[in-house]
Order: C-alpha cells, then sequence, then structure tokens
C-alpha cells in the first residue's frame, strides 16, 4: 500500500511541478489549492490570509473524509467549513500522509 501512495503521490506531484515549473512543497501545493478553493484575485495577502488560504485547502481536503462540512461564503467571499469530527491524534508524518492523500484525491483527473 505505501509503494502505491508513492507512486501516485510522485505522479501528482510530478504534473504540478510541470504545470508551475517549480518543485513545489506541500505548502506550497495547499496554498495553490486554497486560492482555487477562494476563487478571488485578491492579489497580495498578509502573512495571516495567507495562513487561512491554506487553511481553506486543509478544509476542502479533509470534507471528504467527514472532518469538515462545508458551510458557504461570508460576505468577503471566503468559503467556510464547520468541524464534523475531531481530528485524531496524528505524528507528523502520519498528518503529512493524510493531507497527501486527500491532494491526491483532489487533484485526480484535474492535472
Amino acid at each position: 500500500m505505501e509503494i502505491e501512495f508513492q507512486k501516485k503521490w510522485d505522479a501528482v506531484s510530478k504534473k504540478i511541478n510541470n504545470r508551475f515549473g517549480d518543485d513545489l512543497d506541500v505548502q506550497s501545493i495547499l496554498f495553490i489549492i486554497g486560492l482555487q478553493e477562494l476563487g478571488q484575485n485578491i492579489g497580495k495577502f498578509t502573512k495571516d490570509q495567507k495562513v487561512e488560504v491554506m487553511h481553506v485547502a486543509v478544509c476542502a481536503l479533509l470534507e471528504p473524509h467527514g472532518f469538515y462540512k462545508y458551510e458557504g461564503r461570508d460576505k468577503d467571499g471566503w468559503p467556510h467549513w464547520l468541524a464534523e469530527q475531531k481530528l485524531p491524534r496524528l505524528s507528523n508524518q502520519e498528518q503529512e500522509q493524510l493531507i497527501k492523500e486527500g491532494i491526491i484525491e483532489y487533484l485526480e483527473g484535474s492535472i
């Protein structure tokens, strides 16, 4: 299972890096997904807004797993999710794998 996961991650990572012309890490990919979910052209972001954009991505990625439920957009157009279930205690490696699995599922068929 680990080998299959790594193959999928490598394929998705390669496609993303080819598309954006960079060697992007998970956080950069989260930011891109967050921007897509935000769907706005804000221009420059503050440091706090960048963190919020990445949080938007995490919510979108973990929604299919039942951790979050989409609520809608606020008056400024930012999407919001409600926590549906508490995230389990995970090691850093397990957290990264969960996020990578979410990225793979989110991007399969779209890149």
